[in-house]
């Protein structure tokens, strides 16, 4: 064992309120995924299967974040170092910190792919301008990654001014389609191509399990646990349930889950613009942050350097967003969200099985620490295969055995093998 990695540990003054951190959930789940998401689910169940399918997805994806959260604000470190203290210090440094890096970055690429595209096409509806996407995607993911290098401060302005707005325009929407009779649809709706409840909740876990992988990225900032447990609950579910209802409903009202449609039906094109650049905004400023940890790891730098890597992992995000070249690799980001909740089953089992949760105990292992990578791997390898990450790939699409939800069989799967082989070893 070695010492906790200080060059990450943040000072006591740096803890904040927990309402500036559900700010920051808050602003993560306003998001055009999320909206897209809720338009699926609504748009493929009754209503009342839709609410509560959602319930139950969110509050699994709640406790399993609060348990990271709660650790991270007991040893003031970001998820990609905790880690070294289930996997050893080589293995969060070189897998789970690479892992999360091409997860975050590539995300953000996506993000600000999207973002570009639709403000090219809606300034040019407005205007008649022709803006290439290109150019579009450039501009806002540099905008979006120099936000991002503020740190935790950034993240919380810029939620205060995005989540107000944000939220007025999705609630005039909502009133806009019931006034003009579009909620009419929703009277005794029974969907064309019906998904099932498991679907639904696994869609619902799907949309945030990541985010609640690297939420120790933002909860050591807590001054305490019941502040991480307030935040994770309050960011993360009425403003989840309110946007994948709004999605859902919307969706139901105007025959499409794309929010641009959303907002341009509702007669608003200049404030759907600004809308739907914060909606991106909020949740690419998270992925470029973490994304910016995680490379500092992976790379040997400290918090310091984080600014810097921060900035690396936008642009590099930015450009391939710009080259257009991510449209052929969101099979391979799928890949990295289906692996990336099995680190959560090993760093729990760790922490709050093992060491009974005693910040006292904690330590970072060194090299690559045997239980906790085997452990990880299995788990992520069941997630695969259980929540069809496999499907879409040539040659592994034998793999494909669909069973309850993914991220959550992963979850379980490394959680109890993990408690399983130290309990062994402990004994012999």
């Amino acid at each position: 064992m070695q010492k906790k990695n200080s060059g990450f540990k943040i000072n006591e003054n740096e803890r904040q309120s927990w309402l500036s951190i559900t700010m920051v959930w808050t602003g993560a789940m306003i998001s055009v995924p999320a909206l897209m998401i809720g338009g699926m689910i609504g748009s493929g169940m009754t209503l009342g299967s839709a609410v509560l399918a959602m319930i139950v997805g969110y509050a699994m994806i709640c406790v399993f974040m609060s348990f990271m959260g709660m650790q991270a604000c007991d040893t003031g470190l970001p998820t990609a170092v905790m880690a070294g203290g289930a996997l050893g210090e080589k293995g969060a440094k070189y897998i789970i910190s690479t892992v999360l890096a091409l997860s975050c970055i590539g995300w953000f690429g996506i993000q600000a792919g999207v973002c570009g595209s639709s403000f090219s096409s809606m300034v040019s509806s407005m205007t008649g301008a022709d803006v290439p996407a290109w150019l579009c995607s450039v501009v806002w993911g540099v905008i979006m990654l120099v936000t991002a290098c503020f740190r935790f401060t950034g993240l919380k302005w810029l939620n205060k001014i995005a989540v107000p707005l944000l939220s007025i325009v999705l609630a005039y929407c909502l009133v806009y389609n019931m006034a003009f009779g579009n909620g009419k649809a929703l009277v005794g709706y029974m969907p064309a191509t019906p998904i099932g409840f498991v679907t639904g909740v696994s869609l619902t876990v799907g949309s945030f399990v990541v985010a609640a992988a690297i939420a120790g990225d933002y909860c050591r900032f807590a001054k305490n646990r019941n502040d991480v447990v307030k935040s994770s609950f309050a960011g993360v579910f009425p403003s989840g349930m309110i946007m994948l209802m709004l999605g859902g409903i919307l969706a139901i009202c105007t025959g499409s889950y794309d929010i641009s449609v959303f907002l341009t039906t509702a007669g608003m094109p200049f404030i759907g613009l600004v809308a739907l650049v914060l909606a991106t905004w909020t949740t690419n400023v998270s992925n470029a942050y973490s994304g910016g940890l995680s490379l500092s790891v992976l790379l040997g730098q400290d918090e310091k350097k984080s600014q810097f890597t921060t900035a690396v992992a936008g642009m590099i995000g930015t450009v391939l967003a710009a080259i257009g070249i991510l449209n052929s690799i969101q099979g391979f980001l799928s890949l990295l969200s289906a692996i990336v909740p099995a680190l959560m089953g090993v760093m729990i089992a760790d922490y709050w099985i093992m060491e009974k949760g005693n910040v006292d105990n904690f330590e970072i292992r060194e090299g690559f620490y045997g239980p906790g990578m085997i452990s990880f791997l299995v788990g992520a390898f069941v997630a695969c295969v259980t929540g069809g990450a496999f499907a879409a790939i040539p040659g592994l699409s034998v793999l494909n055995i669909p069973f309850f939800i993914g991220p959550i069989n992963g979850i379980v799967v490394s959680l109890i093998m993990y408690t399983i082989i130290e309990k062994v070893a402990k004994k012999n």
